[in-house]
């Protein structure tokens, strides 16, 4: 009897112990919060169990219309940096975002890439053709490794904000720049830059996880690349309801034919326009994301003879989901 209430004593202390280390754990993690759930991913490939990450726009919401809850802005109040990638509500409320933490910085994870037009449906083709001076849209210069983005410091007046992702010759640029492995390459820089700024103290460590992850996102983008290299040239166009892959057709060589065009439903002429397109180009697929209404891709789909395949770019297992992404293109696309 003695023996067991030892032993009940022993293991009250030792629960009480862990309960106590894991609280002081988790209070010395840096509290940052993202905009997406694939941002979260990528910080916590950089920040390792330095971090600790909550995430705004969960899975199944839409980053064109959510709304935070009282609760995430309450939770703001105690984070330390959020990283900032230009999705559309952030146009609405970064600066509240902002106001809600004067003491924490804001870290604009899309800091260096010049983003290109988002795809709409009467062009049928996605972005401009490569810049005159050879470089490709959407890839700008990666950002000098040995200075700050902006915004690492306090955050700035209200009203200093980004200006909603507008361009006035080509219409709303493309914000999902997360799909790139390529483009991720420097949204990690600036990751990097910004947890180092408001954790000097783990700056080796993190910087050693980015040259890490850097490796993981080369050799990821040689696989992709490899899968979808053998594609012909006229089995390269595939449909899609939201254009969300622009930057993956770039830089793999396909062609995005979206239906949907800068968030509005297509008119009744669009569609008999989009399903003639369809057929001409003999496009098999339509991609569809559970953000969206699959109606009207359906619709096409079934006027086209083409089959309706789901793909959901905000995917929490980032890199796996690209892979499975490459395969469901080649599948298709054949």
């Amino acid at each position: 009897m003695r023996n067991r209430t030892v032993f009940r004593a022993a293991f009250m202390a030792l629960f009480l112990f862990l309960l106590i280390a894991g609280k002081a754990a988790a209070a010395d993690k840096v509290s940052v919060f993202v905009s997406i759930v694939p941002e979260q991913y990528f910080l916590e490939k950089i920040g390792g169990d330095r971090v600790d990450v909550s995430v705004m726009v969960m899975p199944g919401a839409s980053p064109a219309t959510y709304e935070p809850s009282p609760r995430q802005m309450a939770g703001l109040t105690k984070a330390r940096a959020y990283f900032a990638m230009d999705v559309p509500f952030e146009a609405t409320w970064l600066d509240r975002i902002r106001s809600a933490n004067p003491d924490m910085a804001v870290v604009r994870v899309d800091e260096g890439i010049r983003k290109m037009p988002m795809a709409r449906h009467s062009h049928g083709h996605d972005g401009p053709p490569p810049d005159h001076d050879g470089g490709m849209p959407g890839h700008g210069p990666e950002p000098d490794h040995g200075s700050m983005p902006p915004d690492h410091g306090h955050a700035a007046a209200p009203g200093h904000g980004p200006e909603p992702d507008h361009d006035h010759e080509h219409g709303v640029l493309d914000p999902h720049i997360w799909l790139s492995p390529r483009l991720v390459k420097v949204m990690a820089v600036n990751i990097c830059q910004g947890l180092s700024a408001v954790d000097p103290a783990g700056k080796t460590r993190y910087e050693a996880n980015l040259a890490a992850f850097e490796r993981e996102l080369d050799d990821l983008d040689r696989r992709i690349g490899a899968e979808l290299a053998l594609l012909p040239g006229d089995k390269r166009a595939f449909m899609v309801f939201h254009p969300s892959w622009g930057y993956f057709a770039h830089d793999y060589g396909l062609q995005q034919v979206p239906i949907e065009s800068e968030g509005k439903e297509p008119s009744p002429g669009d569609l008999a326009r989009i399903v003639t397109l369809g057929k001409e180009r003999r496009i098999p697929v339509v991609f569809v994301q559970p953000q969206f209404s699959e109606r009207s891709a359906k619709v096409i789909a079934s006027e086209m003879g083409a089959r309706v395949v789901p793909l959901d770019p905000l995917a929490a297992d980032w890199q796996a989901n690209l892979l499975r992404v490459a395969g469901a293109f080649k599948q298709a696309l054949e």
